[in-house]
């Protein structure tokens, strides 16, 4: 029996094994069991979804803004007292501490405190209320010689008035109206505070710097945890020394200004220079409202004391030139960086607490806008690094 001998198959070439690609930054790196099927999208490049949770609490947070917003506005003739005493006690805080280190009781500091602050205060008010009643009387008369002054002006309107017509507006001849004396009542109410408002502001200062050190130590062991004490430990020291170095520096700040217009109204002979110098003084603790409200004022007493406008707008030009200096150069000297605040800020402060509160809301726009800094920076801190200073 033979064998026939079978031809050997021809052995298949061994597939030459690739070497391993390194994944593509972005890709995943597919396991043996996952090769063959579509890598999915990356989701790198999508808009972030809002869900409906973050639309909800959007929309309650807006209601508890409108809320607070609108029980501020309803409960002022009480929270305006009480707001004010706590911000001028706490800036009259260090204060009473000084008199504290000459053994004087803290209770006796705060009624010597508040005593010699409402003297300078009503010192103030006197100034300016003996020439302010006394032009008041001369109103009508007043208003009447104002006019004759800006008559100049009926010239330019009337050509405002032909280039309106020549532009297809309205052909009503535009002229220059004064306000008539009926804002005279309604303004004195809307600057004056109430009495009942006046003595509930009065106790309330007193009793927050007498006690302001319990409240302090009351305030910080409300919290259980270590770290929250002393975290509120340093808002409040901050708070107190930033208020108080404000209410120093604003204060020589201001008393400067107004020995300066003072001076200024007695070089070009306005009337009553203490009075108006007093009224500047007490003008710029109003950031930005004020200074442009005491400039009108000057502007109006100019055009009735002096013949000429010219003369008139003398006294105005080197105030606001004054003031220009001040607050670009003399104020951010003084005060520093530590305590400066963005213009855009301070005049959306001013103009929304005055919206609120009235005059005393626009006094209190620079503190409260300094307390809501130092409270945002310890509760919040930046996480992200920052930009470095010019």
């Amino acid at each position: 029996m033979s064998v026939i001998p079978t031809k050997p198959s021809p052995a298949k070439p061994l597939a030459a094994k690739s070497p391993p690609t390194k994944p593509l930054p972005g890709e995943r790196q597919l396991s043996h069991e996952q090769e063959g099927t579509p890598v999915p999208e990356s989701k790198l490049d999508l808009p972030p979804v809002i869900r409906r949770t973050e639309v909800v609490a959007i929309c309650l947070v807006g209601l508890l803004i409108i809320c607070i917003i609108t029980g501020l506005y309803l409960a002022k003739a009480f929270l305006l007292p009480i707001t004010m005493a706590f911000i001028v006690g706490t800036m009259l805080s260090p204060a009473a501490g000084l008199l504290e280190r000459y053994r004087i009781p803290r209770a006796v500091a705060a009624v010597l405190i508040v005593a010699a602050t409402s003297a300078a205060t009503a010192f103030m008010v006197g100034l300016i209320a003996s020439p302010a009643i006394e032009w008041s009387s001369k109103l009508p008369e007043l208003g009447a010689l104002l006019k004759d002054k800006l008559r100049v002006f009926d010239r330019p309107l009337v050509l405002w008035q032909e280039l309106q017509s020549m532009l297809g507006g309205p052909d009503t001849l535009t002229t220059l109206h004064l306000p008539k004396v009926d804002w005279v009542q309604p303004t004195l109410e809307f600057l004056s505070p109430t009495f009942a408002e006046f003595l509930l502001f009065i106790a309330t200062l007193l009793l927050f710097i007498a006690s302001w050190r319990d409240l302090r130590r009351a305030l910080i062991l409300n919290f259980g945890e270590r770290a929250w004490r002393l975290r509120t430990l340093r808002i409040l020291n901050e708070i107190e020394e930033h208020l108080g170095n404000y209410l120093l520096l604003v204060t020589m700040i201001n008393a400067g200004v107004g020995i300066a217009t003072g001076l200024i109204c007695a070089v070009t002979g306005m009337p009553n220079p203490a009075s108006l110098g007093a009224l500047a003084a007490i003008l710029n603790f109003i950031p930005i409202i004020g200074p442009v409200a005491m400039f009108a004022v000057l502007v109006v007493v100019g055009l009735v004391a002096f013949p000429t406008i010219g003369a008139g707008l003398l006294a105005p030009a080197m105030f606001a030139v004054m003031t220009f200096l001040e607050g670009h150069f003399l104020t951010p000297t003084i005060v520093g960086r530590r305590l400066a605040l963005n213009a855009l800020a301070v005049f959306l402060a001013v103009a929304f607490w005055t919206w609120l509160w009235g005059p005393m809301g626009a006094f209190l726009s620079s503190p409260l806008l300094i307390v809501a800094l130092i409270v945002k920076e310890h509760l919040m801190p930046p996480a992200s690094p920052q930009l470095p200073e010019d």
